[in-house]
């Protein structure tokens, strides 16, 4: 078998294995699936779960096209490389993954009732972590067990949550991202705030069997990211590095999802969509790029309930 023919039927092999390395790489973003209701822990009770998502960004796909890829995969083999329009295309796609990162999202997450109306949770996302808290705007506070007088099929419920994530952020675990970090040593931190607004109805007293919830997001990012590259020439000089800048940006959106099971167990599907305009940022050698776009965070999640049995 010539090689010419090798290659046209191992080029689908190869699709199929980048397609697998993405779904791969490892989740540190700050989780942004919204799969709470309007209703909150009732006081004294915990709610534990695992979800599962994808973050779909439409930024770091623009920026990550074939040419960058073949130009990250060149630069990472050489012992010096000319700044060009190539390097700045480097860098912009190293920082639309940062900003926004086409990968798999996962958090183990725990939920707690303080007092009626108010509730505070944990989430784990491997690698970021998570706090946030909920207070009940709208509708009864009552358990499946003790419902409130009113509490029936159908009652509406409204909460407005706060979420801060912290993470030491990093590329995804994708071939052409590590030789791009190969070449341009970047380093990058983040926080997240998160504020959803969320309206549900029940499906049974005091959502027995669960509910369907949506609702708006305000979400603001704060970056701090730097390049010290040390293989990067502008003709016989090096490139000084590029100190750590600090940047931030506003995302909105909206959501919905279902709760679906009883008492004890439940399934959460869900689906968020946020747009951002993340702004302008400096790069190497007096260079800058400007970034904005739209992100899908589709997800899914158990989640278990566990009843405050002193009452």
């Amino acid at each position: 078998m010539n090689t010419a023919v090798l290659r046209s039927r191992l080029r689908p092999w190869g699709t199929a294995l980048a397609a697998a390395s993405l779904l791969l790489a490892t989740a540190c973003s700050a989780p942004r699936a919204i799969i709470a209701t309007g209703k909150v822990t009732p006081q004294g009770e915990f709610r534990v779960g695992y979800n599962q998502g994808f973050n779909l960004a439409t930024a770091p796909l623009a920026k990550a096209g074939s040419a960058v890829k073949e130009a990250a995969s060149q630069a990472a083999t050489q012992q010096k490389v000319d700044y060009t329009d190539a390097t700045t295309q480097l860098q912009a796609a190293a920082l639309a993954y940062i900003l926004d990162p086409v990968q798999p999202t996962a958090d183990l997450n725990i939920r707690y009732g303080i007092v009626p109306r108010l509730d505070a949770g944990f989430k784990y996302a491997f690698g970021s972590y998570v706090f946030d808290t909920q207070y009940q705007l709208l509708g009864p506070t009552g358990s499946p067990e003790n419902p409130d007088r009113g509490a029936v099929s159908g009652t509406t419920y409204a909460s407005i949550g706060l979420q801060f994530a912290t993470q030491r952020a990093k590329l995804p675990s994708l071939p052409f991202l590590s030789d791009i970090n190969s070449v341009l040593n970047f380093r990058a931190t983040r926080n997240d705030l998160l504020v959803p607004l969320t309206f549900s109805q029940s499906f049974g007293p005091e959502e027995e069997i669960g509910a369907i919830s949506y609702g708006l997001v305000y979400a603001h990012s704060w970056v701090s990211y730097g390049f010290a590259p040390t293989k990067i020439y502008n003709g016989s000089v090096q490139v000084p590095e590029l100190p750590l800048q600090s940047r931030n940006f506003s995302s909105f959106g909206g959501f919905v999802n279902l709760k679906l099971g009883y008492r004890y167990l439940y399934v959460i599907p869900a689906v968020s969509v946020f747009y951002q305009n993340y702004g302008d940022y400096a790069l190497l050698n007096g260079a800058s790029t400007s970034l904005s776009g739209v992100t899908f965070v589709p997800s899914i999640g158990l989640q278990l309930r566990i009843p405050n049995l002193m009452k």
